[in-house]
Parts: structure tokens; C-alpha cells; sequence
């Protein structure tokens, strides 16, 4: 079973990414995904989440109306769209995927995780 996350890189502040983590090994289409991120010297933090249906999702307070979370169930993918980026956004972004099909916010809760993909927006 393996996440894989890509589609960080380096960018101005005001601009955007599109992250992307393909899943392989198993179908999560009943699984809840979500992206967590960790910067420098910080905890990890979530960051949003999607049920498994796609049609709920969850946004941490820092990233509401900049941020937008969707899936793919037919392809096991999911996408975080960012816009807006702020310096305060760098971080190492990780997807991962819930034990179950409802949204939960603790990363205890999340079987599977990618790798990480690094965002690093310059002021």
C-alpha cells in the first residue's frame, strides 16, 4: 500500500499549487483522506480533510477559503489546491488515509501516510 505525494516546489507568496497523492496497493474510495503538514520546528498540524463520499470536508482555520480539497474515488487520487500562499504555509505536506470513511481531524486516526511533498512559499 503506498500514498504518494507530489506537485510541491517553490513559489511566490499570493501564488498557488496543486498537490496531488496517488494511492496504489488498495482502493481508499471508503476511506476519509487528508492532508496534514509540518514546518519547520512545528508539530504536524492537519491541514484539510475529505470523507470518503467526497461531499464533506474539513478546513483548519489557517487555510479556510484559500484551500480546497477534493478526490477522485475512480482514479484513488486526491488533490489539495492552494491558493493564496502565504510564507507561514512552508511546510513538508503528507496525504494520508483514514481508518474509516468519516472525517476525524487527530493523525492518530489515519492508517496510511505518503511521504511528503515540500512546499516552500518566499515573502
Amino acid at each position: 500500500v503506498q500514498l504518494q505525494a507530489s506537485g510541491g516546489g517553490l513559489v511566490q507568496a499570493g501564488g498557488s499549487l496543486r498537490l496531488s497523492c496517488a494511492a496504489s496497493g488498495r482502493s481508499f474510495s471508503s476511506s476519509a483522506m487528508a492532508w496534514f503538514r509540518q514546518g519547520p520546528g512545528k508539530e504536524r498540524e492537519i491541514v484539510a480533510a475529505i470523507e470518503w463520499t467526497g461531499g464533506g470536508t474539513y478546513y483548519a482555520d489557517p487555510v479556510k477559503d484559500r484551500f480546497t480539497i477534493s478526490r477522485d474515488n475512480a482514479n484513488n487520487t486526491v488533490y489539495l489546491h492552494m491558493n493564496s500562499l502565504k510564507p507561514e504555509d512552508t511546510a513538508v505536506y503528507h496525504c494520508a488515509a483514514g481508518r474509516y470513511g468519516w472525517i476525524v481531524v487527530r493523525d492518530s486516526q489515519y492508517a496510511y501516510w505518503g511521504q511528503g511533498t515540500q512546499v516552500t512559499v518566499s515573502s
